[in-house]
């Protein structure tokens, strides 16, 4: 695993806490890790963490004795274990809107023939809670399960873009960014910039910011106290994809949430 694995996979949604206990920070980055990959080797965890064999075994030892992990008995390898897969199907079943947000979802597929998301606001990660791939033979696969910084894709920062100041400025102490390509904002200073571009306009887009080849748009939901941060993602292969087919998904997906809006708010 490399460097940019730890920074996509584990975000801080918070500052360092002022007395950090490592071995509580490790296993919950391989709970993370494991939200990622359907399967582990000690070897990879290990690498990942950047600890030592034994180390990654005791660790993992722990997760398996609590049920988080669970180990093949021929190949070795590590998979969520019940105890994991029950407490995400406990949140999950929390989200009722996701239910009454499907059929909008199903809608915007059919009329953009695109990979669409609902996702979420999570501190400053984004979490893809529901997803619908295009039926186009070349698509953007499904994020279905995935957390990525919000600063680096658009749907983060068309959430980010309706936090106020003092908000915004909790989930980004530091200028430096976690970057998952080349072409993700590098500081809290280019983020801000971007911030105001996507008030103006109302939508966000990204372009292979949080994924090579890809161009996502995404449109917030109003803040409301009924449930998170929540937007309608676009994610389209950036090869066939201009400037005005943005700016008409970006007025299709603004419309989508208007009317499951006002759906959910009655």
């Amino acid at each position: 695993m490399t460097k940019l694995a730890l920074e996509r996979f584990a975000v801080p949604h918070t500052a360092r806490p002022q007395y950090p206990i490592e071995s509580v920070d490790n296993a919950l980055k391989i709970l993370l890790l494991l939200g990622e990959h359907p399967q582990l080797r000690m070897s990879e965890v290990s690498e990942f963490l950047g600890v030592a064999s034994s180390t990654a075994h005791r660790l993992l030892a722990m997760l398996q004795y609590r049920g988080f992990v669970t180990q093949d008995n021929d190949t070795r390898m590590y998979r969520p274990g019940t105890a994991l897969t029950g407490v995400a199907d406990l949140i999950v079943q929390r989200f009722d809107f996701r239910r009454a947000l499907r059929p909008h979802l199903e809608r915007l597929n059919r009329e953009l023939q695109e990979t669409v998301h609902l996702a979420m606001l999570d501190g400053a990660t984004v979490r893809f809670i529901e997803a619908i791939e295009s039926p186009r033979p070349v698509k953007v696969g499904s994020r279905l399960g995935r957390s990525v910084p919000a600063s680096s894709s658009s749907s983060g920062r068309a959430m980010l873009a309706q936090l106020s100041e003092k908000e915004f400025e909790a989930l980004y102490p530091n200028q430096e960014l976690p970057m998952l390509t080349a072409r993700s904002p590098r500081t809290k200073d280019d983020l801000v910039r971007i911030l105001k571009r996507v008030r103006k306009k109302g939508y966000s887009v990204s372009v292979q910011e949080s994924q090579l080849e890809v161009t996502a748009i995404s449109a917030a939901f109003p803040p409301s106290t009924a449930h998170p941060p929540l937007v309608f993602n676009a994610a389209v292969p950036s090869s066939r994809v201009s400037a005005s087919a943005k700016h008409a998904i970006g007025l299709k997906l603004c419309a989508a949430v208007d009317l499951a809006a006002q759906e959910l708010y009655g």
